[in-house]
């Protein structure tokens, strides 16, 4: 069984200890989801286990053969390459074998005569043959195809964030590796490259680790939750519901169990007190035991809860109107005659497939996009809060609290408080050490809490809301869930998370491209249940269709083959030159064994084998030959 063991890992980033002596197993098959707060040390525990930059201490104990494919969350590639050329300059070994066999083919065709360069393409060729590199072409094509990448001779710097995180999937899903790491892979794919995920998944041989704020996607692959928490691991059974009332469950039995050692150390102090003497050796043995317990009292540690209490500005009935907008980005249609009256209190999903300008909307709305024709009127009361998909520039030398101080000092929360910016800072998980932090040394979802923060600052009463899932870890979403739950303005976002949007819209606009709008009122799991019920009644009307079709044409005189199809004729032209050259390489091998010295019976085996595969592919082309030359005019 191939498994990998951590050993006392630790690893440290300035004066934060990320994590320290964490020890866990991960075995074949293992489905393990990895959880925690932003900033806990998730994607730097991701690249320790792949060895692009090593823990401190600790080790990582696997097989020599171990084989480990990593997404990051921003792949890397060449600009200059094409998608294809991207994808197989990987440094996984079926890669390199494809390199090196491309490499000493176009030699061997330079250089036919060449018995060294002859040699290296059939060591070559053997290699392709034991590691079924044949097949990863097409197999990478078919992969990329099903996450919406279909021109793969484009460059790869011409590619949005989104494209070359599909690309990097593609990469990392091909190389079918011992375990497979996956951080953040469903974003930027819509609801159907999801769905196709989790099924190519289900039947993935290896192991799998993944880092994902999507729970509806955690509910359907994995079957191990690893929670990151204080610097430790903590593993469940099961998928996300099961981690959910497993780990409330695990901090309601360490309270009690503290609550438990603080009466005993209460009454072991209060004994100590009244001036206890070793005079027994049961006097003794209990001082010992307070002296224990005094130097293992600790805290049990909770994640604090992003607190969201911040004030806002009325919103009148009007809101936004949009009428007969028609919009086209770079020759694609975006919107076509649109209408629709936007009114206080709505919340809006829209979701659907990518490049059909879902983010396009919205910056019309926003007013960084105009309209090609049409109107879109914003209400006098309206505030907007735009959360774009795209983290505005933030200077990194600037410090986190500077940063908010742009914005104010201090705002009014719903209950006519006045709230300083370090108090917000604290309620958004950002402790007062952190305050004076350059802000270059946040991780990514850092950044998005402390974005989301300055946004809300502003009290808008209309928030437009572009992917706001990604890189914000679980326990921030379920926040801003309950705010958007209880925020008394209205809400448009942006979103492919099925659970986000199942709790945050019931209006949703489901954008199919080329202006075509579909609307639904519901959640967005029951759209999607409409959607396959509508498909599965069609598939059955067409096989009905298909079946009367077939019987209508059997009734008929079944036609006898009199002569070859065009490709048949060129597959019967091939063949013979085919046959011949397998003769040649039989030929070939027989006459190596001639030279082989009679007691090396590994070699001798080797090349019998190779002649008795030969001669069924030779049997095979010679029947199929004859079959065809029955037709030949």
């Amino acid at each position: 069984m191939q498994t990998l063991r951590v050993e006392n890992l630790t690893k440290t980033y300035g004066e934060k200890t990320l994590f320290e002596n964490l020890n866990f197993i991960i075995n074949e098959n293992d489905r393990i989801g990895l959880i925690g707060t932003n900033g806990s040390g998730k994607t730097t525990l991701l690249n320790a286990l792949a060895e692009i930059d090593p823990a401190d201490t600790g080790e990582l104990v696997k097989p020599n053969d171990y084989r480990i494919s990593y997404l990051k969350q921003s792949p890397e590639f060449d600009g200059n390459k094409t998608i294809m050329e991207a994808v197989f300059e990987g440094a996984a070994p079926v890669f390199q074998t494809i390199r090196n066999y491309e490499e000493a083919l176009k030699l061997y065709g330079e250089k036919p005569n060449d018995k060294k360069i002859e040699q290296k393409y059939i060591k070559a060729e053997e290699k392709m043959n034991q590691e079924d590199a044949w097949v990863a072409d097409s197999d990478v094509k078919t992969i990329l195809t099903q996450l919406h990448i279909k021109d793969l001779d484009q460059k790869v710097n011409t590619l949005s964030g989104g494209q070359k995180k599909r690309v990097g999937l593609a990469q990392a899903l091909i190389q079918a590796p011992d375990l497979l790491i996956l951080d953040e892979p469903t974003n930027h794919l819509d609801f159907d490259s999801i769905k196709w995920l989790e099924q190519y998944l289900s039947s993935y041989k290896g192991a799998l680790l993944v880092v994902t704020h999507d729970r509806y996607f955690l509910d359907q692959i994995a079957t191990q939750i690893m929670e990151l928490s204080f610097g430790k691991i903590y593993s469940y059974e099961g998928n996300y519901q099961d981690f959910v009332q497993q780990k409330a469950e695990r901090v309601e039995r360490e309270l009690l169990q503290e609550h438990k050692q603080q009466q005993l150390y209460k009454k072991e102090l209060a004994w100590m007190k009244t001036g206890a003497k070793a005079r027994t050796t049961k006097q003794q043995a209990r001082i010992n035991r307070f002296n224990d317990l005094k130097g293992n009292l600790n805290k049990v540690q909770v994640d604090e809860k992003v607190d969201i209490n911040l004030g806002q500005q009325r919103l009148g009935k009007k809101v936004i109107q949009i009428n007969d907008a028609t919009l086209s980005v770079d020759n694609h249609k975006i919107i076509d005659g649109l209408n629709l009256l936007i009114q206080a209190g709505d919340r809006i999903g829209i979701t659907g497939i990518n490049g059909a300008g879902k983010s396009s909307f919205l910056n019309t709305i926003a007013g960084i996009r105009k309209l090609d024709s049409g109107t879109i009127t914003i209400g006098e009361t309206v505030k907007l809060g735009y959360y774009r998909q795209q983290t505005e520039d933030i200077p990194g030398d600037k410090r986190i609290i500077n940063y908010l101080n742009e914005v104010a000092e201090e705002i009014v929360n719903t209950d006519g408080e006045r709230i300083s910016t370090t108090s917000l800072l604290e309620q958004f998980l950002f402790p007062r050490f952190m305050h004076g932090t350059l802000i270059r040394k946040l991780s990514g979802g850092e950044k998005r809490r402390l974005y989301l923060l300055k946004l809300l600052m502003e009290q808008p009463n209309v928030l437009l809301l572009d992917e706001p899932t990604n890189d914000l870890d679980i326990g921030t979403l379920t926040v801003l869930e309950d705010y958007l739950d209880n925020f008394a303005g209205t809400v448009i976002t942006v979103s492919h998370d099925r659970y986000f949007l199942d709790k945050v819209a019931d209006n949703l606009l489901i954008f199919q491209g080329n202006g075509k709008i579909d609307r639904y009122t519901g959640m967005f799991t029951e759209y999607l249940k409409h959607e396959a019920d509508n498909n599965n009644l069609v598939n059955k009307a067409k096989k009905h269709t298909d079946a009367e079709t077939v019987k209508e044409s059997e009734k008929g005189n079944k036609k006898e083959k009199v002569k070859l199809t065009y490709a048949e004729r060129l597959e019967y032209e091939k063949l013979e030159a085919e046959i011949e050259d397998m003769e040649a390489k039989k030929s070939k091998f027989q006459a190596e064994m001639l030279e082989v010295d009679g007691s090396d019976y590994g070699k001798l085996g080797e090349l019998q084998q190779k002649i008795d595969e030969l001669d069924m592919l030779v049997l095979e082309k010679m029947e199929r030959w004859e079959e065809l030359g029955k037709y030949v005019e």
